[in-house]
């Protein structure tokens, strides 16, 4: 037998015979047995053979092999997982696109039965353009001359009402901001002020989320008077411009549609538009997000008169069926819905006489926001 070992850095050499009855077990006897890197051992059986040299352990056992902290499972996760992740991306992305794309066809299509804009800046106008087509259409003289009247108001880069629903949802407090400034702007033009700086009473004639403008701080102001008419308390007339305008008819009240309305009466007027303010307050209660809830931006009577309603098919519904915008059940379970609900059905009276003034709903919204602590 001839066996090395290394021992602390020294190198140890063994030679010697064993004896036959030593070399147990048979065919692999103790003494024959190497430790890899620490021991090399060799045995032969023929005079002389453990002459040969043998390789010295380096003395130091090896590490023991780990194994693989990656199973099959885990190898199919890491592959998987930013797959996985991947096609989530693509679905989120598709899935945004799309929505975007309904907003804007849902945009288009609500704007078709607008007959309010009678000149508007296409994308391929200028502004210097549209002043030269509005300049163009004035009053004439017998001179030749031209005049022509412009009103200008403050720019609100939020937009109307309608385009402000339809990017935003609104929480309860922006709720009812947007509703009691509505009302206070409603309750301004129908009421008359006497005196050197005061006022004619006025009624807009063609009240919606169009022709209400949203300020930076959430609060809102009633524009496109193209409409109103003026009630003059001395003479009690109504001044009636000559214009060929009707309003919107989405938002015509019952008595307009079946052509009941008592033209020579101011307060008619009014009520018809307190009708129409409660259709506006559907829209904004509808984007109301109370608990996570909230509902998709859509006109008044959206699923029940198709998207250029004529005036048959709206007095069809509103006098002949007599159905309203649905309000939801859920809203009870919140104070300011459930009192923006019980206003609406209340502005919505077929008898005009019988729906709440502009200043009432001013007061009960006062009142909401002092309970809600709304700060205006």
């Amino acid at each position: 037998m001839v066996s090395i070992f290394n021992l602390d850095g020294v190198e140890h050499h063994v030679r010697t015979c064993i004896p036959e009855v030593e070399l147990v077990p048979a065919g692999k006897p103790f003494y024959c047995l190497s430790s890899e890197d620490l021991r090399n051992t060799h045995c032969c059986y023929s005079d002389f053979c453990n002459k040969i040299d043998l390789r010295v352990p380096s003395g130091h056992p090896k590490e023991p092999e780990h194994p693989s902290m990656w199973g099959p499972v885990e190898l199919v996760g890491i592959i998987a997982g930013p797959v996985f992740l991947l096609f989530l991306i693509i679905i989120i992305v598709f899935l945004v696109i799309n929505y975007h794309q309904r907003v804007y066809h849902n945009r288009q299509r609500l704007d078709m039965e607008d007959p309010s804009c009678e000149m508007c800046l296409s994308k391929d106008k200028t502004l210097q353009d549209l002043v030269y087509d509005l300049s163009t259409s004035g009053s004439g003289s017998d001179n030749g001359t031209w005049t022509q009247l412009w009103l200008v108001s403050d720019y609100h880069e939020h937009g109307s009402l309608f385009d402000y629903l339809n990017r935003y949802t609104v929480t309860i407090e922006g709720m009812i901001k947007l509703a009691l400034s509505a009302a206070s702007g409603l309750a301004h033009l129908h009421m008359e002020i006497v005196g050197t700086q005061g006022k004619p009473g006025i009624a807009h004639r063609d009240l919606k989320s169009k022709n209400i403008l949203v300020k930076k701080n959430g609060m809102c102001a009633i524009a496109d008077l193209g409409l109103a008419v003026r009630h003059d308390a001395v003479t009690d007339t109504i001044d009636i411009a000559p214009n060929q305008r009707v309003g919107t008819k989405r938002y015509m009240a019952p008595e307009v549609l079946d052509e009941t309305i008592n033209m020579k009466h101011f307060d008619s007027f009014k009520c018809a538009d307190i009708y129409a303010l409660g259709l506006v307050y559907w829209e904004i209660a509808r984007r109301c997000n109370s608990g996570g809830v909230h509902e998709e931006y859509q006109l008044p009577y959206y699923d029940l008169v198709p998207s250029d309603p004529s005036i048959e098919e709206m007095r069809k519904v509103v006098c002949d069926q007599k159905l309203r915008p649905n309000i939801p059940n859920w809203w009870q379970s919140y104070e300011a819905l459930r009192v923006m609900g019980k206003m609406m059905r209340e502005c919505w009276y077929a008898n005009g006489a019988a729906r709440l003034t502009a200043l009432r709903i001013k007061k009960t919204l006062s009142q909401l926001s002092v309970q809600e602590d709304v700060k205006i």
